[in-house]
């Protein structure tokens, strides 16, 4: 390995702890995720709607993403991740996929209420490896309270504001008025006549504080390269999240304001994909590690998700990982990010070999329904 690639690693893997769970479910939307790879570029759009990519590599995190790729039919979908315990919440959806039928498995995840969960917990890691199942044992009285899919770190500062901070600026009549399905000017006139109050302006400003969301959501040194306020970010972003999209359709707005799902769910978790994903799982491959030593086995992608994970690097580190990455992709291999606060695109140097999709970006973020990301980005290497 390179010098460049073994600092490259280091400030990854020295970022943040990884040695407990820091998601439990995916906070980044699928929908979004495979549109963006199931569309031709902009000059073969006329065309190619479908493109053939055999091998995805996707940042694992919870998992959800991952398994959301087998519906595009790759022959491979491998899921890299520095955690391990990131990585045993992808093998338990595995397992659940394999031995819960769908409505179990909504239960076991927290989406739907359940008094099951302890025994869906074990069904679900009957074929797990040792490590997994030590894992989620270690963990059942969470699973049990809130779901495998609330039993995260991140979740759990959700938790604390759904139920100390939100009622401080709005009353259940109000919070459930926010999923009822209205046209784009009534959810614009809801919005601000009824919930963006002064006690919801200073609620944000108290609760998504880079301080706050360091401390009980995401590491601290997550926002290491982040300039600016967190809570402005939150307060601009909230417009997008409940009138541009419809909250009636948002899976991620319905748990962290109701601590479930009511009318949506994540794209790998509704009923018409379950299937699919479970006659698919034998296409996953796990990786325990950095995608710079996935990089280094000398094998090629067609796509990769990256997640935010550019967000979290130095400049100098996020130009020497992507020039990796383009050593790692097969022509017209798709690069799709998301960045929250941080702006990270193709370095200049590497412009030339990139040909950006601002079309399909332009029109998939307005459908982004993880409302956090101010940039969704996709690259295609030519």
């Amino acid at each position: 390995m390179t010098n460049a690639k073994a600092n490259a690693n280091a400030e990854i893997a020295g970022k943040a702890r990884f040695d407990y769970l820091r998601y439990a479910q995916l906070w980044e939307d699928a929908d979004v995720l495979t549109a963006a790879f199931a569309t031709g570029s902009d000059e073969l759009a006329a065309k190619q709607t479908n493109r053939p990519r055999n091998t995805l590599v996707s940042i694992c995190s919870a998992g959800d993403n991952a398994l959301a790729l087998l519906t595009l039919d790759p022959q491979r979908v491998v899921a890299i991740d520095l955690s391990k315990v990131q990585i045993a919440a992808l093998q338990l959806r595995m397992g659940a996929y394999r031995n819960l039928a769908h409505h179990e498995f909504l239960q076991l995840m927290g989406s739907q209420p359940s008094d099951q969960r302890d025994a869906l917990l074990q069904r679900a890691l009957q074929d797990c490896d040792t490590e997994t199942s030590a894992f989620w044992n270690s963990n059942k009285d969470l699973v049990i309270q809130h779901g495998a899919a609330g039993a995260g770190k991140f979740e759990k500062y959700f938790r604390v504001f759904r139920r100390y901070m939100l009622p401080l600026a709005h009353n259940k009549k109000t919070i459930n008025e926010l999923f009822v399905s209205r046209s784009a000017v009534a959810r614009e006139k809801f919005i601000t006549q009824r919930f963006i109050t002064w006690r919801w302006r200073l609620l944000l400003k108290l609760f998504f504080s880079n301080t706050m969301m360091g401390a009980l959501g995401r590491d601290k040194a997550f926002f290491d390269h982040v300039e600016g306020s967190l809570s402005d970010h939150v307060a601009s972003r909230v417009h997008h999240a409940a009138v541009t999209c419809d909250p009636v359709d948002n899976p991620y707005l319905q748990w962290i304001f109701l601590g479930r799902h009511t009318t949506a769910l994540p794209m790998a978790w509704r009923a018409e994909h379950y299937q699919t994903i479970r006659e698919r799982l034998d296409r996953i491959s796990i990786i325990h590690g950095s995608i710079e030593e996935w990089v280094d086995s000398g094998e090629k992608a067609d796509g990769f998700n990256l997640s935010d994970i550019f967000e979290y690097m130095s400049p100098d580190v996020f130009e020497t990982v992507y020039e990796q990455l383009l050593s790692a992709s097969n022509l017209d291999a798709r690069l799709v990010y998301w960045n929250m606060m941080v702006p990270r695109r193709v370095p200049q140097r590497h412009a030339e070999k990139i040909n950006t999709q601002s079309s399909l970006e332009d029109a998939l973020k307005l459908k982004d329904k993880a409302f956090f990301y101010s940039d969704f980005v996709i690259e295609d290497v030519i």
